[in-house]
């Protein structure tokens, strides 16, 4: 169960609890879970139970406790508590199966997953100024909004500046707008988009652009350009491109990637039972996978928050999460050593972030090159 797939099971609790009388309250348009922070209990976190018990005039703790039933009797589910005032705390079932759905979504989706219609009902002009970094934050926010399942267009105070289309930006309309409209102003880049990309290129210029919070000011130095870790963006590049290449590499092997559970070895699943004591590939493995899971997330609310640097971010952790795993547990076989479970499993981890990573970038508008 991913947890996309989670919410969806709250909200169906709610509808369920409403439709039986159970709960007297408006059924949400959706509901937020989120992983349980350190300390907290389970693996997912949910605040509905205090979002309704005002509406349902019932307190938090009993609302929760009316969901806590529907939700503890679905699939995947293992246990669900009540912590706190109300908050719902979700542990769920068999952590090697949900890790494999989330591969799969990953590869049946492919560039488009965590896509979704969750914005569906809305409808957005976004209005910003004549100038580049506005320009470019604004057509980002449009790409994830889409991506939700929203419409709408970019509107410009001004005609646009010509230099703007080979940073891929496009503007529907200009002029000023009769009715207040949604507004994107960062902090100015200081600099033209002919400046920046005889400085930068298109690639570099963007993400410069849309690294850093709108609220703050952009980096737009020749660091962007450095080919080495310091750089960001050349990490999630490489990181990337490392990914395309061990499937390259898998292939001349003759082996393809297989969502086995994370944890199995090349010894096989018997003696992971026996032994039951987290593996290196247990540790190594889980932050990427609890990324990839997360990744769904991270879109909508960039999306919603018109925030495209935490993609930004969030991309940034994956590569470093899959240089971590790489490094701890190489998915290609060395020397004499012959594919194995384990091998095809990392594989599987490997691919899936190289797709999350070339989806992202391809949201801000940034290529993601096979060959680094």
């Amino acid at each position: 169960m991913t947890p996309a797939d989670l919410s969806r099971t709250v909200l169906h609790a709610v509808r369920r609890a409403v439709d039986e009388d159970a709960l007297r309250a408006p059924v949400p348009a959706r509901v937020r879970v989120e992983r349980t922070r350190p300390g907290g209990s389970g693996d997912y976190a949910c605040a509905v139970a205090l979002q309704l018990a005002g509406p349902a005039a019932l307190p938090a703790l009993e609302v929760a406790r009316i969901l806590r039933e529907r939700v503890a009797a679905e699939p995947g589910v293992g246990r669900v508590e009540i912590t706190g005032p109300g908050f719902l705390s979700f542990t769920l079932d068999a952590p090697a199966e949900s890790d494999r759905a989330v591969l799969a979504a990953v590869r049946e989706q492919g560039l488009a997953y965590g896509h979704g219609g969750a914005l569906g009902d809305e409808i957005h002009q976004l209005h910003h100024a004549r100038e580049v970094r506005a320009a470019v934050t604004a057509q980002a926010v449009f790409r994830l909004l889409v991506a939700q399942g929203a419409r709408g267009r970019t509107t410009c105070e001004q005609a646009p500046d010509p230099d703007w289309a080979r940073l891929g930006v496009t503007v529907d309309a200009y002029g000023t707008p009769p009715t207040p409209l949604t507004e994107i102003r960062p902090v100015p880049a200081g600099a033209t988009a002919g400046e920046l990309l005889e400085r930068l290129g298109p690639d570099a210029a963007r993400w410069g652009l849309l690294r850093a919070a709108g609220h703050d000011r952009a980096a737009l130095g020749p660091e962007l350009l450095v080919q080495g870790e310091t750089n960001p963006l050349f990490r999630v590049r490489y990181a990337h491109a490392r990914a395309r290449a061990l499937t390259r590499g898998a292939t001349a092997l003759g082996f393809t990637a297989e969502a086995a559970p994370y944890g199995e070895s090349p010894a096989g699943p018997a003696a992971q039972a026996a032994n039951a004591a987290p593996t290196p590939y247990d540790r190594a493995a889980r932050p990427l996978l609890d990324l990839l899971a997360d990744h769904p997330g991270v879109l909508l609310a960039g999306a919603r928050h018109r925030a495209p640097d935490r993609v930004a971010r969030q991309l940034e952790a994956v590569a470093h999460a899959f240089f971590d795993f790489h490094d701890s547990c190489p998915p290609l076989p060395a020397g004499d050593e012959k594919p194995s479970a384990a091998h095809r499993a990392r594989l599987a981890i490997a691919e899936a972030a190289g797709t999350v990573l070339a989806g992202g970038l391809s949201l801000l508008g940034i290529r993601a090159p096979e060959h680094l």
